[in-house]
Order: C-alpha cells, then structure tokens, then sequence
C-alpha cells in the first residue's frame, strides 16, 4: 500500500516550515517592512529563502516545480521558482559576508574559488535565457487589497565572467521581494487545503519570442 503523504514525520516539520514561512510572509509583504532597518531586512529575506529551498526538497513540491516546467506555468516561470529562488539562497548562504541586499554581489572567480557548484551551474544556464534577445522577464504584480498594480523586471544577467554581478540588479529588493515572496507562497500553498485567495497576485507578461 503507497504511503499517503505528509507521514508523521513529514507534517512535523512541514507544520514549522510552513508557519514561520507564513510569518515571513506577512512582514516582507507589508509596506512597513520596507522601513525596517536595511540589515534587518536582509537577514528576514534570508530566512525566507532559505525555507523555500529546504521545502523544494518535499517531494509533492519538487512534482509540481517539474510541472512548472514542463508547461504547466508561463514560460520561464518554473525557472524562477527553483532555479532562481535556489540560487538566491545558495548566494547568500555561501558567501555569508554581506549585511543588505544591495551589496551581494557574485563573479566567476567567487563561485569557482572552490569548485564549480550550483551557483556556476546556475549563472551559465541564464546566460542563455533570452527573449527577444534579452534577458529580461516583464510582470506585474496585483495588490489586491490596495487595488495597486505594479510593474517590474527580472534582469538575467548577459554574461558571466570576472566582472562583479549585483543580486539588486537581477531583482530589486522593494518590488522584487514582494514578487519573489508572492511565487514562493503560490508554490507552497499548492499542498494546503482551503487555502486563501492570494493577496498579491502575479501576472507575466513574459511572452514567447516571435521568430525572424
């Protein structure tokens, strides 16, 4: 007989997981947060990674990130929700020298100074990443409480060499963090019964590209 999931084991560390994901949530989301002391902030955003990453892992996620990918999403989506979300964290947990979001920074000499590992693997692959040329992923973000609309940008990054790439200029903190925070909840949530209507909604605007 196949196992139901969460066992026992599972739904206890799912539940602490879950919840302080959900605390996290409700700070970064809050226009308030961005008032918070910019180091404060950071080590929050921090946090809020690195359980996404550690959840990735559950395997009801890891199918639905693959059906993420195989279509399931808009293009690139699927992209955004493991690899760079994984990247993200693996950023800031390999190189834990940094005090804000704006000043991480990575290059091809810090990710191979040891051995070529995730975060190399990670910056070659969206090198290639390319609509209509570029490396740039429209959206916008409804907030549906304020009845706000919000347009921004992903900037992959068009090389990857000795010259220093900023984290603030693939996704910016303010807007990126509440899009970022948005997709991680829309992803986790897909394994809570009766869940909310979700508060801030994405809209991509990421199209495939037109052949020439």
């Amino acid at each position: 007989m196949k196992e139901t999931l969460p066992n026992e084991k599972e739904l206890e560390v799912l539940s602490l997981f879950y919840n302080r994901f959900y605390e996290l949530y409700d700070e970064i989301t809050n226009d308030n947060f961005v008032r918070e002391n910019a180091e404060m902030r950071f080590f929050k955003l921090r946090e809020a990674f690195s359980i996404y990453k550690e959840l990735l892992s559950y395997e009801p996620i890891k199918n639905y990130i693959e059906w993420m990918k195989s279509g399931g999403r808009p293009p690139l989506e699927g992209v955004i929700a493991d690899g760079l979300f994984s990247f993200i964290r693996n950023l800031l947990l390999h190189f834990p020298v940094f005090k804000t979001w704006d000043e991480v920074y990575i290059n091809k000499n810090l990710a191979t100074w040891s051995k070529k590992g995730q975060i190399d693997k990670f910056l070659h692959k969206c090198t290639q990443i390319k609509i209509d040329g570029r490396g740039i992923l429209h959206y916008r973000i409804w907030e549906a409480k304020k009845e706000k609309m919000t347009y921004f940008s992903i900037n992959f990054p068009e090389k990857y060499d000795e010259d220093n790439i900023y984290l603030k200029n693939i996704i910016s903190e303010e807007v990126g963090m509440k899009f970022c925070m948005a997709l991680m909840k829309e992803v986790l949530d897909t394994q809570v019964e009766n869940v909310d209507e979700p508060d801030i909604k994405i809209m991509s605007q990421v199209y495939i590209p037109i052949a020439k």
